[in-house]
């Protein structure tokens, strides 16, 4: 027997081929939002986490800054320390100069001549006094460029005839500034010898009254 299909199944082939098209772009929608809103939330928490970082580390950044700024401080604060140090151990270490400056003075001094006043500015000595002769004050010259322990560097500022004495003699007023040298220094000469010796004084001359 022949069977004869007298429905009309191209139509209803074609529907059932366009209702599965349609579904599988509704299933390619549903799984393209699906992958868009997974990776939307992946940034999301990314994001988040990143941000939390940042935040971190701006926290830390500024426990940092106030750190930095009391390390600051306290290196001021240290230098200011070891500079009143150094001053205090500064004079103890130049209080018994004074002492020996006078007795290096007295020393040094020859005879026929006599200090009228001494004057301490700093490391500087300042000498004024009288001699009996020209030959005299360049002794004493002499004698504190090459023999003193505690003056250096004599420097003649002036000389001249003042008058006579009570023997009729010339006498010779004059003008001397030395450098003190400071404890430091001369410990500082024992460590590292100096390579060159103290200049020779300088000659004199004496000046007409």
């Amino acid at each position: 027997m022949i069977l004869i299909n007298l429905l009309p199944h191209r139509e209803e082939r074609r529907k059932r081929r366009k209702a599965a098209y349609f579904i599988g772009l509704g299933v390619s929608a549903g799984v393209g939002l699906a992958i868009v809103g997974v990776w939307y939330l992946v940034l999301q928490q990314m994001t988040s986490s990143q941000q939390e970082r940042n935040a971190f580390l701006t926290t830390e950044i500024k426990k940092l800054e106030v750190q930095i700024k009391d390390i600051a401080t306290l290196r001021g604060e240290i230098e200011a320390l070891k500079a009143r140090q150094k001053a205090v151990e500064d004079l103890q270490i130049d209080r018994n100069v004074p002492v020996h400056v006078l007795n290096e003075l007295v020393k040094q001094t020859p005879e026929g001549v006599y200090f009228t006043s001494v004057k301490q500015d700093g490391q500087t000595l300042s000498v004024n006094g009288v001699a009996q002769t020209n030959e005299r004050v360049s002794e004493f010259l002499r004698n504190t460029a090459n023999n003193s322990e505690w003056l250096v560097r004599p420097e003649l500022v002036e000389i001249r005839v003042s008058g006579a004495g009570k023997d009729q003699k010339r006498l010779f007023d004059f003008g001397v500034r030395l450098t003190i040298k400071r404890p430091q220094d001369k410990a500082a000469e024992v460590l590292a010898p100096a390579s060159a010796p103290n200049a020779p004084a300088s000659a004199v001359v004496a000046k007409k009254a």
